[in-house]
């Protein structure tokens, strides 16, 4: 989420709600890949978080990342916030405890994406190595406690954190010691819309266990493979989940419409304020009965800014957005796009995936993504292992990136960047039971080795 949509129409019909994201259906010769990826800053010198503040802080980062590449500040009352390029279309974010994101430009293949990524690390390793900061490649912060991290000066971030404690257990450590990486592809109708959010979501489980990297907390196993994956099963519930609904008949832009205009707020943003409204529906808001906006109606970029507060396993906007994996070390993060566009932007493998997820039912969608974050492969579904369906998985992917056929200059279509996943599903283990071997072996029941192999 880059920055907060400007558009002060008001609202005046339901209408007008699903036609905002009707805007999105494109033909399959537009459709882009977007893939967005966070990670955590550390002080190279005693591996601590890094302040917003200072001279070594995230704002200095910022400052000389903007004066780097040229790109547009992000300003909110008087401090920089992002970046926003306004050629290409990227854009660099701070998450609450400064987690440093990239929200990539629609690109055309995953050969693109991998180049976009060696640009930016170049570009951030540039600016933050003489600031003394480091990046890491985890999906959870390893070692410090919540008190230890910074809190950005970002507006919606106050309101969020005083809301979390309220609805979930975890709501403040998805916010401040986590970090991901997702994938947003388009849609060429509202019947394909469907069919890609059913099959992602079913599947989300396997992107989870393929990426799941986050064993530690505050320097020791906290006994999942993914607790980031965990974290959200209790953050907030009313708009988080596996949306058992998206699997019913009748299930459409509408559908989610209605779904979203129940989800409760957090904030409306008017000029550089932003007005707590947590726990109010949209629904409320959009009838004129917000206790804070009396009589006043939702405006589009109301609607917008709401839609982007909403974090269930896949999440529609104006394209898809896969949300289930851990964030990876630099060499494995184009593998999450090559995995999604090889099985959602190829028909037959969208088919062949469709036929594996639809005859299972809600409940065992959802016991597979309650297991997937302690069990990873080992979780199971009817009676098959996780692992062997993330091996079909794959084969499909494989198949599908081979037949969109989009070779790099040296000849070597877009399967290249499932190798890594190969090399996972090879081993038999997620990355986050190889990173446990290496803590129970070599690294003497330490983390601090993280801060060397698992640095950007």
């Amino acid at each position: 989420m880059a920055r907060d949509q400007i558009d002060m129409t008001p609202l005046q019909s339901r209408d007008e709600l699903v036609a905002w994201f009707e805007a999105g259906i494109k033909p399959p010769s537009e459709f882009r890949i977007g893939t967005e990826h966070e990670k955590t800053p550390f002080t190279l010198e005693g591996r601590q978080p890094v302040p917003y503040e200072g001279a070594r802080g995230i704002g200095a980062l910022l400052e000389g990342m903007q004066l780097l590449l040229g790109w547009e500040p992000i300003m909110e009352n008087g401090s920089i916030i992002g970046l926003y390029d306004v050629t290409g279309g990227g854009a660099i974010s701070l998450e609450p405890g400064g987690q440093f994101e990239l929200s990539g430009a629609p690109l055309e293949n995953v050969h693109q994406t991998q180049s976009e990524l060696m640009a930016h690390l170049a570009q951030v390793r540039e600016i933050a190595t003489p600031l003394g900061i480091g990046f890491l490649g985890l999906g959870m912060t390893p070692s410090w406690s919540r008190s230890q991290i910074p809190v950005m000066p970002k507006g919606r971030y106050k309101i969020m954190t005083n809301y979390m404690p309220k609805v979930g257990q975890y709501g403040i450590d998805m916010m401040y010691r986590t970090c991901t990486v997702q994938t947003n592809l388009d849609f060429s109708s509202e019947a394909d819309m469907v069919k890609k959010l059913r099959v992602s979501i079913a599947l989300q489980p396997v992107a989870t266990a393929l990426f799941a990297n986050s064993p530690f907390t505050e320097g020791k196993p906290n006994g999942f493979l993914s607790f980031r994956s965990e974290i959200w099963r209790d953050t907030d519930n009313a708009r988080s989940g596996m949306l058992p609904w998206v699997f019913e008949d009748g299930m459409g832009f509408e559908r989610w419409v209605d779904y979203a205009l129940d989800v409760p707020m957090y904030f409306v943003k008017r000029g550089e304020t932003y007005i707590d409204v947590a726990g109010s529906s949209f629904r409320a808001f959009f009838e004129g009965r917000n206790n804070s906006l009396p009589g006043e109606r939702p405006t589009i970029s109301d609607w917008a800014n709401h839609l982007s507060t909403i974090f269930p396993e896949v999440r529609l906007k104006r394209y898809l957005e896969m949300r289930g994996a851990d964030g990876v070390p630099w060499g494995r993060l184009p593998a999450l796009p090559a995995f999604w566009v090889g099985l959602l932007y190829d028909n037959d493998s969208l088919d062949a995936a469709w036929d594996l997820v639809s005859h299972w039912t809600a409940a065992e969608r959802q016991a597979l993504r309650d297991d997937v974050p302690r069990f990873g492969f080992k979780a199971r579904i009817k009676d098959r292992y996780l692992f062997e369906i993330a091996k079909e998985c794959l084969k499909l992917s494989h198949a599908g990136l081979r037949r969109r056929n989009r070779v790099d200059h040296s000849g070597r279509d877009e399967s290249r960047h499932l190798e890594p996943l190969e090399r996972i599903l090879e081993a038999g283990r997620t990355p986050a039971e190889e990173m446990l071997d290496k803590f129970n072996g070599d690294w003497g029941g330490s983390v601090e080795p993280v801060y060397q192999e698992y640095a950007f």
